[in-house]
């Protein structure tokens, strides 16, 4: 007869198992019946939690928290935490859960690499972009409290969430970012509070001594930045009657600005002026990463600004021109395509509304060229250099 410590040591085996197989069926079964903690460790040092976030199993991983798994434990060798492991992974919705869940992304294993780091190495990009743009709500939920002798909050609490998400989020194109607030009317109707607590946070991050966080302290400035340039498109704007709404949309507006093409019909002047003057506002000029930015915005052959920004911001990644982005708002892997040219590419009809008045001309161009087999090559060609240029100006 097995004794209850056998009994256990099986049950923890089978549980270890069904992970390594992805059997979330049998993972189920077997949680259920085990009465135990959920924090033991296989003969390595990883604990449940550590396997199923390595294996990338966010089902697995929500299972375990909801049972009381405790999210920084472990006796790994080598000091990974559940978040390097869900890094290394490459799973972002994994990482994100982890991180609500209360994971120290500032953990380092015992080579000093923070999971961040680790997923940057493999080429997890988005996990990494996902990992460094992570705050808790709790950061935000602050200001939605009267703090002092404050007889109102800074922010209303009704805000705290969706300003929240706007932060946590990954693409930090401006017309993307101006499109995320058109779909949150309540932080545009508010901007002006929301603004002013993005530059309280800002603050906050550069004053948490051996703690500070130079690269969200200008994340924070950037997103205020954004919202406040919107509101002052509003604020200009204003429409005369009801029927002028959709002719002074702010975000329309503000998107068309800076997607003009310059006089060589390709490069977004317009657009790369707005972030460099987003940067030398950025109040904490003595900061690392301030020195680092106007260092690549004034050598001899420099990036764009957006490429600047959002390399600080979501970290360096290789291989950017092999990836397929929106060319309006720059989100990778865009679904849709120019119906009438194929060579660039759109998120979804609004996007592609949105570009048309500088696509327009070149799709135009594309499509009346005569589509023999003597020119074939050359229609090819062209199209491939009409995509690869869209892709460099998106991002």
């Amino acid at each position: 007869m097995e004794s209850k410590d056998e009994v256990k040591s099986n049950t923890e085996k089978t549980i270890f198992d069904a992970i390594a197989q992805g059997d979330l069926t049998e993972f189920k079964n077997i949680l259920a019946q085990h009465k135990g903690g959920v924090d033991f460790f296989d003969e390595n040092g990883m604990t449940a939690l550590q396997h199923a976030a390595y294996k990338g199993n966010k089902d697995m991983v929500q299972l375990l928290l909801d049972r009381g798994a405790d999210v920084n434990s472990g006796k790994h060798e080598y000091n990974y935490t559940a978040l390097h492991f869900g890094a290394l992974s490459g799973s972002s919705e994994v990482c994100k859960l982890l991180l609500d869940a209360g994971a120290k992304p500032t953990a380092t294993n015992s080579v000093g690499r923070t999971a961040s780091q680790m997923a940057a190495f493999v080429g997890n990009h988005h996990t990494v972009a996902t990992i460094n743009n992570f705050i808790p709500r709790s950061e935000i939920a602050y200001y939605s409290v009267p703090q002092g002798q404050q007889t109102e909050p800074y922010l209303l609490p009704i805000l705290v969430d969706p300003l929240h998400k706007f932060v946590l989020g990954v693409n930090i194109h401006p017309v993307r970012l101006g499109l995320n607030l058109q779909h949150t009317p309540s932080l545009l109707e508010n901007a002006d509070a929301v603004s002013k607590v993005l530059e309280m946070l800002c603050k906050r991050e550069m004053t948490r001594g051996s703690e500070t966080n130079e690269v969200m302290a200008f994340k924070y400035h950037y997103l205020s930045y954004i919202v406040r340039e919107i509101n002052n498109i509003r604020d200009k704007q204003k429409p005369s009657s009801e029927k002028e709404d959709k002719k002074h949309d702010i975000v329309e507006v503000f998107s068309k600005k800076l997607l003009k093409p310059g006089k060589d019909g390709v490069s977004l002047d317009l657009m790369d002026t707005f972030l460099k003057d987003c940067v030398r506002e950025f109040p904490f000029r003595e900061c690392t990463t301030f020195h680092q930015m106007v260092s690549s915005l004034t050598s001899k052959n420099p990036p764009s600004a957006l490429s600047v920004i959002n390399c600080t911001i979501n970290g360096q990644r290789g291989f950017v021109d092999a990836i397929p982005y929106c060319s309006t708002c720059g989100e990778e892997k865009p679904a849709k395509k120019c119906s009438k040219c194929k060579s660039v590419q759109y998120c979804d009809r609004e996007c592609q509304r949105l570009h048309w008045f500088v696509h327009k001309k070149a799709c135009n161009r594309e499509c009346s060229t005569p589509n023999s087999a003597s020119n074939a090559k050359v229609a090819i060609d062209t199209n491939e250099l009409s995509s690869e240029l869209q892709n460099l100006v998106a991002g």
